[in-house]
């Protein structure tokens, strides 16, 4: 999800859907493009993506970005993007991809969910309260754009339950603009800051270990039933390491963690 700006948008982004507007897809198997969209692709992963992804693998967070992600730190950012690795086949294919469609399905990515929607935040007035914008951008290729079953940018969300993903895509998004500008100062994107950064934000497993494991509950106050909540909940483990990126790097305060 990224930062839209309405007056220098790219037409090729696709038609932007006002709120209660409608688009018609279908997709389903036996539809002469299926599966066709898995395949050769920039697929982004949110933190949250992560989370549901290595427990539908049942694998350590340590284990699916070794296996399944490349970390790109593009010029000019501050913060890396973290990509599905394609199979190493002649098509590129999704790895989770077999014959039969999606092998985690019910735990599919934002970006794969909400296809053929794309999304992003429109900031107005008020920074703490941006818009959610939606755009309908099908490839050429895709025949479910010509079915006629109609749908709005929230009833397409309910359908496909992804209303947990845009909150904690909504949250991951806030957080990441705030990396617009340098917080790595002369140690640069590679330091250990940022590498504490990137564990709190993409490896629950290891910020939990680093948490409860090490001086860090000396060093930092954390509510209690906040603590409690993230012995047992990576989706807690990742707000609390989204709250302390903001802390740590940003100085901004937080009604769950403070410094003692």
């Amino acid at each position: 999800m990224k930062t839209v700006d309405l007056e220098s948008l790219d037409p090729k982004r696709g038609r932007q859907l006002a709120p209660g507007e409608t688009f018609r897809f279908r997709c389903y198997p036996g539809i002469g493009c299926f599966n066709r969209c898995c395949r050769n692709l920039n697929l982004f992963l949110y933190p949250y993506d992560v989370i549901r992804l290595k427990r539908c693998l049942e694998i350590s967070s340590d284990q699916f970005l070794d296996r399944y992600v490349d970390v790109v730190l593009r010029e000019g950012n501050h913060f890396p993007d973290v990509l599905l690795r394609m199979a190493e086949n002649e098509e590129k294919t999704c790895p989770f991809l077999t014959e039969d469609g999606c092998a985690v399905y019910p735990h599919r990515p934002d970006t794969c969910r909400r296809f053929p929607l794309e999304q992003g935040l429109l900031y107005g007035d008020d920074p703490e309260r941006p818009e959610v914008v939606h755009f309908f951008r099908p490839p050429d290729f895709c025949l479910g754009q010509n079915e006629p079953t109609e749908w709005t940018a929230d009833t397409w969300s309910s359908d496909q339950e992804a209303e947990r993903y845009e909150k904690m895509t909504v949250r991951w998004a806030k957080l990441k603009q705030l990396f617009d500008r340098d917080p790595w100062g002369p140690e640069g994107p590679e330091g250990s800051r940022a590498k504490m950064a990137f564990m709190a934000t993409y490896n629950t497993d290891r910020f939990r270990e680093f948490v409860f494991e090490s001086s860090f509950l000396r060093r930092y106050k954390v509510k209690k039933e906040t603590l409690k909540r993230c012995r047992i909940s990576d989706s807690a483990m990742l707000l609390l390491g989204f709250d302390w990126v903001a802390l740590f790097l940003f100085g901004l305060p937080s009604k769950k963690i403070k410094p003692r």
